[in-house]
């Protein structure tokens, strides 16, 4: 990797590191090679969101081009966004690609996917299912996400409702990853979800 990329990867990770908002356990990062080519990045879900009490692991891959290109970042706990793939965790968000400024560090972007999930985009979607439930029913859209930061970030609230859809397709022998995917972008119909999981 070039030598300027290491340099300011190395000044950027000790920025987060010191950051008030690592004391403060919003943001954290490490490393996953001593290279600092690829990093692990880790947000808390914003408080008076559905995402509240999860904590988002991120994949941070830095091009030997930094910080003149963004690094490649997506997210690796599932999630349900409008600007975030829910299957894949690739992220629709304007400073990752083309509004990227060198002067941008590893600690605004960690901010600005925390900001991110405060403010969707439902305009300029990655998912577009997300995205249509987030404008047509947005309790349903909330409910659906909360539940998702329940099962995969360790957030505490979900909704007994939806979760008692999920025991029911799991018990017919469904995989309980698919059975979730099914029912939010069913909008929570049992018999559609189903008629998707025996499609596949």
């Amino acid at each position: 990797m070039a030598n300027i990329a290491v340099q300011r990867i190395k000044r950027e990770f000790k920025e987060v590191l010191k950051s008030e908002e690592t004391s403060k356990n919003q943001i954290k990062v490490d490393l996953v090679d001593e290279n600092f080519t690829e990093l692990r990045g880790e947000i808390a879900g914003p408080p008076d969101t559905p995402y509240e009490g999860g904590r988002y692991q991120l994949e941070i891959k830095i091009p030997e081009t930094y910080p003149f290109n963004p690094p490649k970042v997506r997210f690796i706990t599932k999630i349900w966004h409008p600007n975030i793939s829910s299957v894949t965790g690739a992220i629709c968000l304007d400073i990752l690609k083309d509004q990227w400024a060198a002067a941008m560090t590893l600690r605004t972007v960690l901010l600005s996917l925390q900001a991110l999930l405060a403010a969707a985009e439902p305009d300029d979607p990655q998912d577009a299912v997300v995205a249509n439930q987030y404008k047509q029913n947005p309790e349903m859209f909330k409910q659906t996400a909360r539940l998702w930061s329940h099962v995969y970030a360790g957030a505490p609230v979900s909704s007994p409702d939806y979760s008692r859809k999920i025991d029911k397709l799991c018990a017919m022998g469904f995989e309980k990853n698919a059975v979730i995917a099914a029912l939010s972008s069913k909008s929570w119909d049992v018999e559609t979800a189903t008629e998707l999981l025996l499609s596949n």
